[in-house]
């Protein structure tokens, strides 16, 4: 058995799970992955989509090519293959897909987000696949930023209405020309697939502490007519980008979560800030993007000039 701690919850997979970050001692499991005989379908189903079923406290979602998985209750997750499906392939679906609704059955907010920490705080950067999350955070790292969460981050509200992210205890994922530009090559892992140009990376230093939103950006590219820097939208238009940003949208809405996102987004909107990240998407100016999240940083007070280098970490 494996074990791993992910989005603040103990993991135990009859499979090794690449991309996350083992644990070294054996704990008590929030989560098992385990291969099961997974039913053609559920019963009681009270929502459907074009490959997926959900009842009251189980999800069955069949990928053809991959394998079908059921979810029960926000603490299994079943899993039967596909013929000639090994566990590498396997194993990026339960890590990611999967585990992202599983998520959704614990009602956490789950955000296509990856972050950093800055001041004990963190710092995500959202957007879709491409939009150099991953490699904005990988950046953030070379310069001694502390990751906290890449691809997926969960949120909660604690007792006081705080929304809280939990660390997700994975590597990086960066293409090959991204570890090359930001010179990782000393700590890129293995291939995601065989035959693909993406690894996994090893951060500088992850965070396995729960931690406050500090901020939110939502990453863009400067074309015009978007000007280069940080705007603020309004709550409303906040909380909607939010929403939108939302890890896997569709089912976001199909399990009544809705409100939960736009109550969320109004309380990160109101303590920290959504904010729209517009950047060129050119490593060479990289630099100037950093130097721009430093300065938004001490503008809204998450740093000062003299707190810089602690930020850091």
């Amino acid at each position: 058995m494996h074990f791993y701690r992910v989005s603040g919850l103990a993991v135990c997979s009859e499979i090794r799970l690449p991309g996350l970050i083992p644990l070294e001692d054996i704990v008590a499991p929030d989560v098992t992955i385990r291969a099961i005989d997974v039913p053609d379908a559920l019963d009681d189903v009270i929502a459907t989509g074009p490959n997926w079923q959900r009842s009251a406290d189980r999800f069955l979602l069949d990928l053809p090519a991959v394998g079908r998985f059921l979810l029960e209750g926000g603490h299994s997750i079943g899993f039967a293959r596909a013929p000639d499906i090994g566990d590498q392939d396997i194993a990026i679906f339960l890590a990611g897909n999967v585990y992202g609704i599983l998520l959704h059955q614990r009602n956490h907010i789950v955000l296509h987000a990856s972050a950093i920490a800055v001041n004990g705080k963190a710092v995500l950067f959202c957007g879709a696949s491409g939009a150099g999350k991953s490699t904005l955070a990988a950046a953030l790292g070379a310069r001694g930023y502390t990751l906290v969460t890449d691809d997926q981050a969960a949120i909660t509200l604690d007792d006081g209405g705080v929304p809280i992210v939990h660390p997700d205890g994975r590597f990086l994922k960066l293409w090959s020309k991204s570890i090359d530009a930001l010179a990782l090559d000393e700590r890129k892992g293995e291939a995601m697939r065989d035959r693909m140009e993406k690894f996994y990376v090893e951060p500088g230093t992850a965070s396995t502490d729960a931690m406050p939103v500090g901020a939110v950006y939502i990453l863009a590219e400067d074309r015009p007519p978007r000007a280069p820097g940080v705007v603020r939208p309004n709550v409303v238009d906040g909380s909607r980008l939010l929403l939108a940003n939302a890890y896997r949208p569709v089912l976001v809405r199909r399990m009544g979560q809705r409100q939960a996102y736009f109550q969320i987004g109004a309380a990160i909107a109101h303590a920290a800030g959504i904010f729209t990240l517009a950047r060129p998407m050119r490593f060479d100016a990289m630099d100037d993007t950093v130097s721009w999240l430093e300065a938004h940083w001490a503008e809204i007070g998450l740093t000062n000039a003299a707190e810089l280098v602690d930020a850091r970490g």
